[in-house]
């Protein structure tokens, strides 16, 4: 038989055998290696130990050392690569604790055992991110409860209380002759009547009837609407993509955030043209918010605690907000070159509009 034809039917043998080894265990591959280095270590060992007699001990003290050195260098080589799998994966470890959340470990194919703990680990960043979106959906749905319980109590109640007030002020003030009483009582109505319109303003702050009705966008057209009246500040409002109704969760996160942002415009930034873009790509939506005004410097108010601070509470919030529903939240701002707010918040489809295959 031929050199060559020899040479082809002998490798896919050695194939086979190194793929047979790289399906070992570390363990057993390691256990293999170790006892091929002993067992020629000691062959040789042997074979110089039966000549002694006719050799001087240095042959053999020189083979010792190089035996012992050949073999440290071996087993550094083998367990670098028998554990460079568990090595990665213990990099991917770091990393993910130290933020990156949507980082995974990979497969190599080489370890059995490294790609089981590879899995095993996975399937809990899988099961801890859905805890996440449990939990942030969760914590919003029961943070706008409470907001819209508030808004509905003081809507129903307060309200009707200061309407009933106005109404017995009115009939007061018909039956009084004195123009000095009667004067009073038109300061007081005044001044009820401010109170209404606060308390009503307040109401819609706190959760917006069009949100749930409507869905985000009129929401987002009618408090931009009444924040110009407001504030005398001019907003510039596009969106581009924007088509399907969200889930409640994502539309509420994205009215926080625009809400947020504006009215941190309005108190701090003394801006006087605000643009608000909302953009749907890539299954996302990118948010950017960016006003002319003051600016700021973002690190050092992050330094400080944002306890008595509503600028620095509302920053917090805002990237709560964000996180929860594994979104980014992206603050660039200089002192005199206004503020950029960009927000990236994954799309979540409300239950309507997804399609539905058989």
């Amino acid at each position: 038989m031929p050199d060559a034809q020899i040479h082809e039917t002998n490798a896919p043998k050695s194939h086979k055998i190194l793929g047979a080894l790289n399906e070992l265990p570390v363990f057993y591959r390691v256990l293999l290696a170790n006892s091929a280095i002993i067992f020629v270590g000691a062959t040789g060992g042997t074979w110089l130990a039966t000549r002694l007699n006719t050799f001087s001990y240095v042959p053999l003290i020189i083979f010792v050392a190089v035996g012992w050195l050949v073999s440290i260098a071996l087993n550094f080589v083998l367990l670098q690569f028998a554990f460079r799998p568990l090595l990665d994966l213990g990099k991917v470890m770091n990393r993910v604790q130290a933020g990156e959340r949507t980082l995974r470990a990979p497969l190599t194919g080489t370890d059995p055992q490294a790609d089981q703990l590879a899995r095993t680990f996975n399937m809990m960043l899988e099961a801890i991110g859905e805890a996440n979106r449990l939990r942030a959906a969760q914590i919003i749905n029961a943070q706008e409860e409470e907001r819209k319980r508030v808004a509905r109590e003081l809507h129903d109640e307060t309200s009707q209380v200061l309407t009933s007030l106005l109404i017995s002020l009115a009939v007061l003030e018909e039956s009084i002759t004195s123009p000095e009483a009667r004067e009073r009582i038109a300061e007081t109505r005044q001044l009820a009547h401010q109170t209404l319109r606060a308390i009503r303003s307040l109401s819609i702050d706190l959760r917006p009837s069009a949100l749930d009705d409507l869905g985000l966008m009129p929401a987002l057209r009618w408090y931009i609407k009444e924040y110009q009246q407001k504030t005398d500040i001019d907003v510039d409002f596009q969106t581009t993509g924007m088509k399907d109704r969200l889930t409640s969760e994502t539309e509420t996160v994205l009215y926080r955030i625009v809400q947020e942002a504006l009215t941190n415009v309005a108190r701090h930034a003394h801006a006087q043209k605000v643009s608000v873009i909302l953009r749907e790509k890539d299954n996302a939506i990118d948010v950017t918010i960016a006003d002319n005004g003051e600016g700021f410097d973002v690190e050092k108010l992050k330094r400080k605690p944002a306890i008595g601070q509503e600028r620095g509470w509302g920053l917090v919030g805002m990237f709560e907000r964000a996180q929860l529903l594994d979104g980014s939240l992206d603050i660039n701002s200089h002192l005199g070159q206004g503020t950029i707010i960009r927000a990236h918040i994954p799309i979540q489809l409300a239950p309507s509009d997804v399609a539905v295959t058989t």
